[in-house]
């Protein structure tokens, strides 16, 4: 990450006192502190640390609204990746693809079986400025009209921001926005473009490894 883009939060179990941990506004995440992590409680009200991310309601929406698809999701990690926002800023991303609830907009096809395997869909949220609750809504609503339709998501794409990426771990989260962004630079380097895997190969990846396409 460049300069204090990007953010990280946890979510606590009840046996650590529940809440969250943020990492604060404006910090580099190359150099953090863990005595100035934020922390909040259950209700968003922050406890202790430096002030709290401005995405946090962001998180604590993705958390939520998650819960019903994936409960075991413990950590949303938000980057400003390059790949990724170059790709949000292209004029034609691809729309009504299989397994989609509707014909909204994602960040990219199935054009890698690691990417079907470890990201799955990425739908774009249309551009909010940072910290907008807006934007929260919008990916809560996201999250839960893609696992209404039984495919549910671990990562959405902020139109000229970035990804956010959520798992049941920080390594988790990480190796899946690590995968995301190499798909987009993937995407960038390849000329002609790429066709999407034809969809009995993405449904022989759901059969074999569970793919969450």
């Amino acid at each position: 990450m460049h300069a204090t883009a990007g953010n990280i939060s946890v979510r606590l179990d009840d046996a650590h006192g529940g809440g969250f941990l943020i990492t604060p506004t404006d910090a580099c995440l190359g150099f953090l502190d863990p005595a100035r992590l934020a922390r909040l409680d259950t209700d968003s009200h922050q406890t202790s640390g430096d002030v709290a991310s401005k995405t946090i309601s962001l998180h604590v929406h993705i958390y939520g609204s998650s819960a019903r698809f994936y409960p075991q999701t413990r950590c949303v990690i938000h980057t400003h990746s390059s790949h990724c926002v170059a790709l949000s800023l292209q004029p034609q991303l691809p729309a009504g693809l299989p397994g989609a609830p509707a014909a909204g907009r994602e960040l990219l096809a199935a054009v890698t079986p690691y990417f079907v395997m470890k990201v799955g869909h990425v739908p774009v949220i249309p551009y909010h400025r940072p910290g907008d609750p807006k934007a929260a809504e919008r990916v809560a609503q996201t999250i839960t009209q893609y696992g209404q339709a039984g495919t549910p998501i671990r990562a959405v794409m902020l139109e000229r921001l970035g990804p956010n990426v959520w798992h049941d771990s920080p390594a988790q989260a990480m190796a899946t926005l690590e995968e995301l962004e190499e798909t987009a630079r993937l995407w960038h380097l390849s000329h002609p473009k790429p066709e999407a895997l034809h969809p009995s190969q993405i449904d022989e990846l759901r059969q074999t490894f569970g793919a969450p396409w």
